[in-house]
């Protein structure tokens, strides 16, 4: 089947057109980028001293600090909830396409590729990120 003949996203993939084990469409992707953001914010403000009103330079490694505690949220709840604060809270998934564990490699490269930004906003026809191509994963609906 090629992806005009699709009549929904995911059904190449076997996976329902809504309810659960559906793709996650794109407002509770970007709802959940928003908790984990805040939330790796929040963390990195308490924690690491983040401060958001450094002039760039001043701040030195603490200016990423969002981002690192971002990234660490995504690799330790993965592989141990199946998502992150983010996905569990708006009823979300990430799986290894062909079941089974999704093991430790796939959240560390999903996550580098998300940080990177590009390959998370360039889809497919079943609206996997390339990130998740990258990893062998899909986010679906619980």
């Amino acid at each position: 089947m090629t992806d005009a003949a699709q009549n929904h996203p995911g059904e190449r993939l076997g996976l329902p057109e809504k309810g659960p084990r559906s793709i996650a469409r794109i407002g509770r992707r970007i709802g959940a980028l928003a908790i984990d953001y805040f939330a790796a914010t929040v963390i990195a403000i308490g924690f690491l001293g983040y401060d958001q009103f450094a002039l760039p330079g001043e701040a030195g490694w603490r200016q990423f600090a969002p981002m690192m505690v971002f990234a660490a949220l995504q690799i330790l709840f993965i592989p141990t909830t199946g998502g992150s604060p983010g996905h569990l809270i708006l009823g979300m998934r990430v799986v290894r396409l062909g079941g089974g564990w999704i093991g430790l490699w796939r959240p560390v490269v999903r996550t580098l590729l998300l940080i990177v930004v590009i390959p998370a906003v360039i889809w497919d026809a079943d609206q996997r990120g390339l990130h998740d191509k990258a990893a062998g994963t899909v986010l679906i609906r619980v």
